[in-house]
């Protein structure tokens, strides 16, 4: 074996046990959303306010949220992924794209204080839901609305469910968070 090609074998075993770790750490694997539902997230998108800022709570590779600030220039997007190496990735395609609104922390969003924002975006399980939907009830960030891909909100009524063309018939769920009549009873 070449040592390049233990180079490369040793960096695919780093980058793959690095995730793995991560994954079990957080309770899932970055997975990208699907070109469908990023269209669909896209669309339902529109329907937040037309000021304040974007938040992807778990980007994993960055897909989305540089779909989101391309489509946004003038809007700040803000992306938080705990999972080393996708971050890194993510990184690579903002500068690659010379997305200077958007912003990629490399941390949990469930222990840090989210700023105020027009709207976020997840994909996270419904583990994630769960810790998700106490964040919100405990501590109210300001955010107006929220759309998730696949897994609802355990407390809360969405406002609208899109479902996907796809064998699975995905849900996305939006939710309008800044009014109390959505809170389950």
């Amino acid at each position: 074996m070449s040592p390049l090609e233990f180079a490369i074998l040793a960096l695919t075993f780093v980058i793959s046990l690095s995730i793995v770790w991560n994954s079990l750490r957080v309770g899932i694997t970055p997975v990208p959303s699907s070109k469908k539902a990023r269209q669909t997230i896209l669309q339902a998108a529109e329907a937040a306010a037309a000021e304040g800022a974007i938040l992807e709570l778990g980007c994993g590779w960055g897909h989305l949220a540089l779909l989101l600030a391309q489509k946004y220039p003038h809007r700040q997007v803000i992306g938080y992924e705990v999972s080393l190496f996708p971050w890194l990735f993510s990184l690579l395609l903002k500068r690659l794209r010379r997305a200077d609104n958007l912003l990629l922390l490399k941390r949990n969003f469930l222990g840090s204080e989210l700023p105020p924002a027009a709207l976020a975006i997840c994909y996270l399980h419904p583990g994630g839901m769960t810790k998700l939907a106490k964040k919100l009830r405990e501590e109210r960030p300001q955010i107006d609305m929220l759309i998730s891909n696949t897994f609802a909100l355990p407390d809360r009524e969405p406002l609208q469910i899109y479902r996907l063309k796809d064998i699975y018939k995905s849900p996305i769920y939006v939710y309008r968070l800044t009014e109390e009549s959505d809170v389950k009873k």
